[in-house]
């Protein structure tokens, strides 16, 4: 499966050539084209009652798409996500990866979708209470709104709430107020969250939560 992410950081997109048999499992209204030979069948995200679990616990949606090149030959289908920003893949080996609600596009077929309890540190931060982890082997489409950026944490890092988007099993989440409680909520910054581990953790430069509060008095 060739694949190649375009359209730069701002309005990232991803071409996705399927060979003869294999298929692309995917969000619901992620495909903004593809051709016309593409069989596309809908199910639900890991069984029915798995699938209501991950829509109103973990943020995703109840069904998931197939796609699937029953052709002799190559054929091409266009990945994008709602908000404008960066997309990006990972290939997994046997490993893991969690995300934040929201942030999954695809996988290939030997990636398998779980939902685990992310804990009320998480939920406070604007993360969910669950969290989504992808394992196995394939690869992995994700993103969110606006750039994003690699952090490699040995020991502690203190991330603002709502930017954490994708970080390795071994990270764990704290929540700590940014500084003392006149500077904290008086400064503007708040609650803020301390990773804690060795690992990955991938930030987004933008937050949807502060796009909102920036948008709202305006119309007003």
């Amino acid at each position: 499966m060739k694949s190649e992410i375009r359209g730069g950081k701002a309005f990232s997109y991803v071409d996705i050539e399927l060979q003869p048999d294999e298929v692309l499992v995917a969000e619901p209204d992620t495909m903004s084209s593809m051709d016309a030979s593409i069989d596309l069948t809908a199910g639900f995200n890991g069984g029915f009652f798995r699938g209501l679990l991950r829509k109103f616990l973990g943020g995703e949606s109840l069904f998931i798409s197939y796609f699937k090149n029953e052709t002799k030959q190559g054929r091409k289908i266009t990945l994008t996500q709602n908000t404008p920003g960066e997309i990006r893949c990972v290939e997994l080996k046997g490993n893991s990866m969690c995300f934040q609600p929201g942030a999954f596009i695809a996988m290939t077929e030997g990636v398998k979708l779980g939902l685990k309890w992310a804990g009320l540190v998480s939920f406070i931060a604007r993360e969910g209470l669950f969290k989504l982890e992808v394992s196995g082997n394939g690869k992995v489409w994700y993103g969110a709104y606006g750039a994003l950026i690699d952090k490699e944490i040995d020991g502690e890092y203190i991330i603002d709430t709502s930017h954490i988007v994708a970080y390795e099993p071994g990270i764990k989440l704290k929540l700590q107020l940014a500084g003392g409680i006149f500077s904290s909520f008086f400064g503007g910054e708040g609650l803020v969250t301390r990773v804690e581990g060795k690992g990955k953790v991938v930030v987004q430069t933008r937050s949807i939560s502060g796009l909102t509060s920036w948008i709202n008095p305006k119309l007003y």
